[in-house]
């Protein structure tokens, strides 16, 4: 969005009439290339329409759209004139914004501009200030209107804690464009007043737009912080608009009547207890506004004329804007709508002028306010087809699925399933007593299965997890909040239940990520209570090893499995770079993803045949075939092991190409066990897990000693570092991020360092002081632009005179794919480049990898991602650079013959995946891999790819 900055003004201009200030304004927005050479013609052929004086001294030349070709970029210049420039009519203008604009971008300024239309003496003011800043402060208007009205009240919304009640609120200013998508993050972040009677008063100025009020009220009773929680003031803060509104509460608390706010059963109500704006029953009329350019100056000054015939007050608004109804009869005001064509206008007129008013308004904007207009098509009112859902039925014995391959490994053995179960149960209890009684028995039952589990779990991790349970069902903190709902009246599960998901979502909250993951351990054991209460006892494990069946697999849910008792996972939804399938490949659990919907109806304890290398499954499968299967398994064991006997050894093919094979790794721990997997050196050290782990930013000194470990335990070995790549998409919790409609097209990794350079330049102090002469490669993450390569670059030059550092290369992750289009521009410049094949293959083929229906398309062997990837190589190859692939896909047995065959020079994988990377780089041709890289880059889809792999 555009916005007035002390840049764009002139101040102390002179022109001897409106020709000359207009020739300064073309010049100035030429010189500045906005415009180019004959924008002036545009100005003056605009100014000969029709006037662009706006009022207050003010006006805003701006091109035809006949010129609209003209302007390089959509910005705005300001001129001052004290002295004053005749504009016509005697119309005295002290200052010209000259516009230039290639669409609508500048009117959202515009509406902003008229905030200060409102001031009796601005022309003065303006003519009188002495510079910039002052002229852009008399701009920004006098102090606004709070906003309060019908819009802004909330009763009985569903929240289920503070924290919802919050988002509630924030969604209201938001929706009235008072506040930015960002505004209920930062209430979240500040401490809310409590104002007595169980009122909260929660306030912020940042991502304001302007001055509003919101009031809700929760469903059903909550507290906060110990105390009721009956409605919640929540203030977007500007100036002191809100100070009378304040003043008014404090009296109505005063007197008692806190009561009439919260018992309150309509707006209306509210807005009467409040001062606010009421909601008039006065008659109404809508209209589509058709005019090509919006209601702009002269359409509105129609408009405005034509009301002004009307004795009685008539407003307007536009419909769905979340804006309030405005005075047709001033300009200014009109303006500040900012209606665009296809936008439905709301005429309303006091009683005694509507059944004139109305009628003439509803002519004169069909007519197009004196321009010529085209008839907006007419809203189609098909009712929407009905969508059928489809009938799903288990697979039948014998069939097998297709799915995604996760995690190479064959798996057999009884299907457990579990299910996200939903359970109905009553809101309000029997008595206080009842209740009570139910839920102290099934705690009791609880415990004594989580100890069960705690017995019978061989791992350690796994025991401390039941353990952590455990304490969950005794805190006190729990239980006092759980009684005082049954107290209210609540049932036991919809008490327990209520308090469980506000303490996960406090959890989740909390500026300290570990203490956030616990929110999964309180819904576990909440759901596993609420089972007992239900009278739905938890579906057993089965004896032997199984194959856990899910819909999807979270991190946290494949971080607690036992390997020793899950044999396999398989997953409804999902992709192969998919967190669930990292984490199983790096657990060794052969996985199965994506398989559809219809295997959470295999029943439990049905043979389940799993092929993670191949991504299939087997429902049921004959004697024979298993059999197969399971002398395949032995086979494969017995090459992994073979494998891991020669993990020290270099990977080479059969025909002596060397390829480095690296470990991905996230922090400094465990460095000696990666180096006796067999890996070469660390292609991946990614840094926001080392800043993910500290309550605040990490200092230089605690970075630097983390990469010092890391290079110690290497003994020489190359370390390549990406520089932190956090954003939108995963967020440090003491780094606020606005919300992102689309967070992995936002910002996030090089875009957000750049913005902060003192965090980026802390980090690569660190990195040199750690080095000294060891070999250190740092690479940047979500490079797009050449530019961002070239700021990051420099700034590492720069820190490099200060800190000597004896083998450092700089380079770029290949992550977008105008990074992979561009690398024979990037190759003379880079050291390196390090593909990145997850992000690069969810953007290639515009597929979140996280999407429930689509990731498990998102296959890194797809042709079009070997295209970008083959660029890439080819270019750095012929600038003598070399190219690393750090993402899941080097890890993927079938994709290793490929990526070596397009000549990628280093493969980075998780440590557990080394020895069988580098077992299968020792079994290749390398001319042979070349001529199949070949076939799969002229290949229709990754299918194609792997089956031609299969052949190979």
């Amino acid at each position: 969005m555009l916005e007035l900055t002390i840049e764009q003004i002139s101040m102390g201009q002179s022109a001897v009439d409106k020709t000359a200030a207009l020739q300064l304004l073309a010049e100035r927005l030429v010189a500045d290339g906005l415009v180019a050479e004959g924008y002036l013609a545009g100005l003056q052929a605009r100014e000969a329409q029709g006037s662009t004086f706006l009022g207050q001294g003010i006006a805003i030349p701006h091109g035809t759209p006949q010129t609209r070709e003209l302007v390089h970029a959509t910005g705005v210049r300001l001129l001052q004139f004290p002295e004053g420039v005749d504009w016509g009519d005697g119309q005295i203008v002290y200052l010209a914004i000259g516009i230039a604009a290639r669409s609508d971008e500048h009117l959202r300024l515009l509406q902003l501009l008229t905030r200060a239309l409102g001031e009796t003496d601005l022309a003065q003011a303006l003519r009188r200030a002495g510079s910039a800043e002052a002229l852009l402060k008399l701009l920004q208007g006098a102090p606004q209107e709070l906003a309060l009205d019908a819009q802004m009240i909330g009763l009985g919304v569903p929240a289920e804690d503070f924290e919802e009640l919050v988002w509630r609120g924030a969604r209201l200013l938001r929706r009235a464009d008072c506040a930015g998508n960002g505004f209920a993050a930062v209430l979240q972040q500040v401490e809310a007043l409590p104002l007595g009677d169980g009122l909260w008063w929660l306030h912020s100025e940042q991502t304001v737009r302007k001055p509003g009020l919101a009031f809700v009220t929760p469903q059903q009773p909550l507290r906060y912080l110990g105390q009721p929680l009956n409605g919640l003031f929540c203030l977007a803060s500007l100036g002191a608009a809100h100070q009378a509104l304040l003043e008014r509460l404090c009296t109505l608390l005063i007197e008692g009547r806190a009561q009439e706010l919260f018992r309150a059963t309509s707006s209306r109500a509210v807005l009467e207890v409040l001062g606010g704006e009421l909601p008039a029953d006065w008659p109404s009329v809508r209209v589509g506004l058709a005019n090509a350019h919006g209601l702009h100056a002269r359409p509105a000054k129609e408009l405005a004329q034509l009301a002004k015939a009307f004795e009685g007050e008539v407003r307007v608004r536009v419909v769905d804007s979340g804006e309030a109804a405005v005075s047709v009869k001033s300009l200014s005001k009109l303006l500040s709508l900012g209606a665009r064509r296809g936008q439905v206008l709301e005429f309303i007129a006091e009683p005694s002028v509507a059944d004139s008013a109305l009628p003439a308004l509803l002519a004169a904007v069909q007519a197009g306010l004196g321009e010529a207009v085209e008839a907006l098509a007419p809203v189609s009112e098909v009712a929407a087809p009905q969508v059928l859902e489809p009938v799903l039925s288990a697979p039948l014995p014998g069939t097998q699925v297709q799915g995604v391959a996760a995690s190479p490994g064959i798996a057999c053995g009884p299907a457990h399933v579990q299910v996200l179960r939903h359970f109905d149960y009553p809101l309000r209890g029997e008595s206080p007593v009842i209740e009570r009684d139910r839920l102290q028995r099934a705690l009791a039952a609880v415990a004594s299965e989580l100890e069960a589990l705690i017995r019978r779990s061989p791992a350690k991790a796994i025991r401390e997890i039941f353990v952590t349970h455990q304490e969950m069902l005794s805190d006190p903190g729990l239980g006092d909040e759980v009684e005082l709902r049954l107290l209210q009246g609540e049932s036991a599960p919809a008490a327990w239940m209520t308090v469980i998901e506000a303490a996960a979502r406090q959890q989740e909250a909390l500026h300290d990520a570990l203490l956030a993951e616990r929110a999964a351990d309180l819904r576990d054991v909440g759901r596993r209570v609420l089972a007992t209460l239900c009278g739905a006892a938890e579906v057993a494990e089965p004896q032997q090893p199984y194959v856990l069946v899910m819909d999807e697999v979270g991190p946290s849910d494949v971080a607690r499995l036992d390997p020793a008792r899950v044999a396999g996972i398989l997953t409804a939804r999902g992709g192969a770079t998919a967190h669930s399938a990292i984490v199983a490949r790096a657990l060794g659990i052969p996985a199965v993803v994506g398989a559809g919907a219809a295997v959470l109806l295999i029943a439990a304890g049905t043979e389940l045949l799993l092929d993670g290398q191949r991504g299939r499954l087997t429902v049921a499968p004959a004697a024979d075939e298993l059999q197969r299967a399971l002398a395949e398994r032995e086979q494969r064991e017995q090459r992994l092991q073979a494998a891991r006997a020669r993990r020290l050894e270099p990977a080479v093919t059969r025909d002596g190409h060397a390829v480095e094979v690296f470990a991905n790794i996230g922090e400094s721990a465990g460095i000696e066990q990666v180096i006796y997997l067999g890996a070469e050196g660390i292609g991946l050290l990614r840094t926001e897990l080392i800043f993910m782990a500290h309550p605040q930013v990490p200092d230089e000194a605690t970075q630097e000693a983390e990469y010092r470990r890391v290079l110690d335990g290497l003994q020489g070995r190359p370390l390549v570092v990406r520089t932190l790549d956090v954003g939108g998409d995963k967020p440090l919790p003491y780094w606020p991020i606005a919300k992102e409609e689309n967070p992995f097209l936002g910002v996030r990794g090089i875009r957000l360092t750049l913005q902060r350079p003192q965090v980026m330049e802390s980090q690569l102090r660190a990195l040199l002081r750690a080095a000294g002469e060891r070999p250190l490669r740092i690479m940047f993450p979500m490079v797009g632009q050449v530019e961002e390569w070239r700021q990051a670059r420099a700034m590492v030059e720069r820190l490099r005179q200060e800190i000597p550092v004896g083998d450092l290369q700089v380079g770029i992750m290949i992550e977008v794919p105008s990074a992979a289009l561009l690398a024979p521009v990037l190759a003379p410049e880079v050291d390196f480049f390090s593909v990145g094949t997850n992000d690069l293959t969810q953007y290639t083929l515009a597929i979140d990898r996280g999407h429930p229906s689509l990731s498990a398309q998102a296959d890194g062997l797809h042709p079009a991602v070997l295209q970008l990837i083959d660029i890439t190589v080819r270019a750095a190859h012929a600038h003598g650079k070399w190219v690393g692939i750090c993402g899941e896909l080097a890890a993927d047995p079938q994709a290793v013959a490929v990526l070596v065959g397009l000549g990628v020079d280093e493969l980075s994988v998780a440590a557990r995946s080394i020895a069988e990377v580098k077992a299968v780089v020792r079994e290749l041709n390398f001319e042979q891999a070349r001529q199949l890289a070949r076939d799969a880059l002229v290949q229709g889809s990754a299918a194609d790819v792997r089956a031609r792999v299969e052949m190979h």
